[in-house]
């Protein structure tokens, strides 16, 4: 059983986090369209089908299968565990900005700049690392 488990937070996380990297570069080659234009309208279709088909779900999976695993092998005092979780919140954070952002790109609004979301691209990656490596080393 603990398998499967393992299998399915897995395989939802790689879910979300394909997203979490896809989403912020699409909205780099979107701020530079015009407002209207036929390219900006097809941007925030894509934008709008990545968050709430692929993202949102693969995420609420994620946390589904993470937090039943930790419940399963009573991880929730481990100090690797605690910190992961902390990460994990963080980038659920992140995932809540995309949402905002993707709501600004629907209505037109363009509050940020190319860079803006190139560095957004950034965090989940270095989350990302931290987090496997705490999951692997199990530095405490």
């Amino acid at each position: 059983m603990i398998e499967w488990l393992k299998v399915c937070h897995i395989v939802s996380v790689i879910s979300w986090m394909v997203g979490m990297f896809y989403l912020p570069r699409l909205m780099v080659y979107h701020s530079d369209k015009e407002p209207g234009s036929d390219a900006s309208e097809t941007f925030k279709v894509m934008e709008r089908r990545l968050l709430k088909v692929i993202m949102t779900p693969a995420m609420m999976a994620s946390w589904f299968f993470g937090l039943l695993l930790a419940w399963q092998n009573d991880f929730w005092l481990e100090g690797w565990f605690v910190s992961k979780l902390f990460l994990a919140l963080l980038l659920g954070a992140q995932h809540g900005f995309c949402v905002i952002w993707v709501r600004e790109f629907a209505a037109d609004e363009r509050k940020h700049k190319a860079r803006f979301y190139r560095l957004a691209n950034e965090i989940p990656t270095v989350l990302m690392i931290m987090i496997i490596i705490l999951v692997e080393i199990q530095p405490f």
